[in-house]
């Protein structure tokens, strides 16, 4: 079968490989599309600044280079293995990639998206979305239900990272909320908020190409370089400062406007990963009780909630989401490096 794999930095190829077998409670499904995440950038371009260590096998999967990459994807089972029974062959489901080791203190306080060891399908395991064929565990698999197609099963989990990051946040319907950035997941954070009640949002991005792709979606958009997002957010929040703000920018000037723009008691999510550190003075966070949050990844519980969202018609992929040839992943890869595009979907056979 053909599948990409990442042998070293800039070194992803296209290649045939052995077709996997399930063991005993795994499915061997057929993929169908893989999402380029922006992990999948800093693994092409610099694995060891991503926090990888290829050089040795991965404390739970025991995985080493090459590695078949694709975390965020979707297929249709075809072959059952022993003992699996609570799934069937045509099911078309999306995959919880996380693995843990289920011994650290984040996993005995059931925080599996935190595991001190933690991997996932498509970067540190046998197998990855970015191929015709993967084997996974059944306990890993969630069903699509028929409105939900194998495309929009691909975005499940960068939407799930989003929704996580709003979960996170506490902010309940009819909340007011600032996303700084625009990217995949401010996005997914602007989904999941409309998902659950929040209207008054506003959308800070300093590309034009992204406001226009996210405003195009509905939302209310401010060029945080070239007008005044201040003035902006008094007017959605009456003056009084947002009850949440979210960094999908991963930025320095993102975190501190977003903390200026919070109402008094409010809360940041930072779900972006920084490349450097920044500086901002505590003080602000104790003159008005405000908050600084982390958000990573996703439980098994945000793929449902995100799943059903989606059959609901919430989600939209107009203007931001193409597809691409499997031959085509390493162009994809450089075009998205390049800042064009927002989300880019593989076709793994």
């Amino acid at each position: 079968m053909k599948a990409a794999q990442f042998h070293a930095q800039e070194d992803l190829r296209i290649e045939e490989v052995p077709e996997p077998t399930p063991g005993p409670g795994q499915v061997k499904l057929r993929n169908a599309f893989a999402g380029i995440c922006g992990s999948d950038l800093h693994v092409y371009y610099s694995p060891e600044a991503a926090g990888l260590d290829f050089d040795h096998p991965h404390p739970v999967t025991g995985s080493t280079l090459p590695q078949i990459l694709g975390h965020e994807f979707s297929g249709t089972i075809v072959e059952l293995g022993e003992g699996v029974d609570d799934v069937s062959v045509g099911d078309r489901v999306a995959v919880w990639p996380i693995y843990y080791c289920g011994e650290c203190p984040a996993c005995l306080r059931g925080m599996f998206n935190a595991c001190q060891k933690i991997g996932f399908h498509g970067l540190s395991s046998h197998g990855g979305g970015m191929a015709e064929f993967t084997t996974v565990d059944a306990t890993k698999l969630h069903v699509l239900p028929e409105n939900v197609d194998l495309g929009m099963g691909a975005l499940v989990e960068p939407m799930s990272v989003a929704w996580h990051a709003v979960s996170r946040s506490g902010v309940e319907s009819g909340g007011t909320a600032l996303i700084a950035g625009a990217g995949p997941i401010g996005i997914g954070v602007w989904f999941a908020l409309k998902a659950r009640g929040i209207a008054k949002v506003l959308v800070s991005e300093p590309s034009a190409d992204r406001r226009a792709i996210i405003a195009a979606l509905g939302a209310t958009v401010v060029d945080p370089v070239n007008e005044d997002l201040a003035a902006a957010v008094a007017t959605l929040s009456d003056g009084n400062g947002v009850d949440v703000a979210f960094d999908a920018a991963g930025a320095g000037p993102a975190v501190t406007s977003s903390l200026a723009s919070l109402v008094p008691g409010g809360r940041v999510v930072v779900v972006a990963i920084h490349e450097r550190p920044m500086e901002f003075l505590p003080t602000q966070l104790v003159m008005a009780e405000t908050e600084i949050a982390g958000a990573l990844a996703y439980l098994p519980e945000d793929f449902d909630a995100v799943i059903e969202a989606m059959s609901r018609g919430v989600y939209d992929t107009t203007g931001w989401v193409q597809e691409v040839a499997l031959e085509q992943v390493v162009d994809a890869i450089h075009s998205l490096r390049g800042g064009a595009g927002a989300k880019i979907l593989v076709q793994a056979d």
